[in-house]
């Protein structure tokens, strides 16, 4: 991956009132019947500036999201299509949106490949970023070191408001309010070309989704012309259906093992994050018959495993963060924690208990307040009378026999007694 979180950081840096310099936004409403309600398009910055905001945040909200799992970094297929592809991004993008024939192609595209049952927003931004030169300790220059231009583009759900109740002013009475249709943050976007070592990357995409749990592949092939990329909670789900389905019906067993499995990968991540210079760890087939020999299972088991993850992801192994579970990592050091600590109070409970055996027998020397209101004698003495105190029969009763040295003194129920 060529993009870094501080090429992210930057882009969205400058999507506020004071540093925004979009020319020109477009967009194109589309009902659940996938039929073209309504076109628009106009500079940026003669937007009202409730309006300016509203779309501000909905551009901002493209750039969200972690790197790998909402933030994919695609790359374009090799193939004559995806070529032609690449090409009708750059024209789009170099015409500043100001063509109407490529922004319908673009809007065809979305329309004919986007899977979703109700209405949506089509939304594009056209921008020009004067990147400045920056030092070693990444303080701003005043010269230009590169001119990024780029689009994103946004797709967002719009939804009916809830129904409730609300004040009717022309009217003067509370009643049922009217629903209006509200746009919504994006479902998926992308920035074109992407922004990498704050520099313009022609062969890349950057991609978003919001649930990174459906990185909607035939948009990716279909609409940028780039190989499809699963987002790190997909890798996780299939590395789990992976290691549970080779159990069967064993679920107690496959559980066990896969959080066995989380402890190893977590190890591995550990100990090469200690070196930040490292770069992520590939997970290759190799590397995952390494983690699960130091796991006890069956060797059928291992050997389905070790089948299954070559053919889920062939030549392009997932890195070990992708595939790690920090949740679940979390969750099982907590389970062991309550259990040790279940363990400890069993463990005071029975000396606890036997400690009051001992006492009832009389074969401790004395009471103390740990015996509680129930003891018939409390006694309070220093820790070095304590160790002098026995039991003795005398005339056929047994009796605490405290010595007294010369000049020490007693009370008995905080009266003085006479010795």
């Amino acid at each position: 991956m060529n993009i870094t979180k501080r090429d992210v950081l930057e882009l969205r840096r400058r999507l506020k009132k004071t540093e925004c310099t979009f020319s020109r936004m477009c967009g194109c409403y589309v009902n659940s019947g996938k039929q073209v309600v309504l076109k628009f398009g106009e500079p940026f910055l003669d937007l009202e500036e409730d309006e300016f905001y509203k779309y501000l945040e909905i551009a901002k909200k493209a750039l969200s999201g972690t790197l790998g799992n909402n933030l994919l970094e695609l790359e374009f297929e090799r193939t004559d299509d995806a070529a032609e592809r690449q090409q009708f991004l750059l024209t789009l993008k170099g015409s500043k949106l100001q063509n109407p024939d490529l922004l319908d192609r673009l809007y065809e595209q979305i329309i004919e490949n986007y899977i979703y049952p109700g209405n949506y927003l089509i939304l594009t931004f056209h921008d020009v970023y004067d990147v400045m030169t920056r030092t070693t300790d990444r303080s701003k220059l005043d010269e230009s070191e590169e001119i990024y231009e780029y689009m994103i583009c946004a797709v967002c759900p719009v939804e009916l408001s809830k129904p409730g109740l609300g004040y009717r002013e022309d009217e003067n009475r509370i009643g049922v309010r009217e629903r209006d249709w509200i746009v919504g943050a994006p479902d998926l976007g992308f920035v074109y070309p992407a922004f990498s070592d704050r520099g313009s990357d022609t062969h890349a995409v950057m991609y978003y989704v919001k649930n990174a749990k459906e990185s909607h592949p035939e948009f990716i092939r279909s609409v940028l012309g780039c190989e499809v990329q699963r987002t790190a909670t997909e890798e996780k789900a299939a590395f789990e259906s992976i290691v549970k389905d080779a159990f069967g019906e064993e679920d107690e067993q496959a559980d066990a093992a896969f959080i066995r499995i989380q402890r190893s990968l977590n190890d591995m991540v550990a100990e090469s994050e200690e070196d930040e210079n490292l770069p992520p760890v590939e997970l290759t087939a190799a590397a995952v018959s390494g983690v699960i020999a130091e796991v006890e299972m069956p060797d059928e088991i291992k050997q389905e495993i070790e089948r299954s993850y070559t053919r889920e992801f062939g030549e392009v192994p997932p890195t070990a963060q992708n595939l790690l579970d920090s949740k679940l990592i979390a969750a099982s050091a907590q389970r062991m924690r309550t259990i040790e600590l279940e363990q400890q109070v069993s463990t005071l409970k029975q000396q606890l208990a036997e400690k009051v055996d001992a006492e009832q027998d009389g074969d401790a020397p004395w009471a103390d307040e740990t015996a509680g209101d129930d003891a018939a004698i409390v006694l309070k003495v220093p820790d070095e009378k304590a160790e002098q105190i026995k039991t003795q029969m005398i005339d056929g009763q047994k009796c605490l026999v405290i010595p007294l040295a010369n000049g020490e003194s007693a009370s008995i129920n905080g009266v003085s007694a006479e010795l």
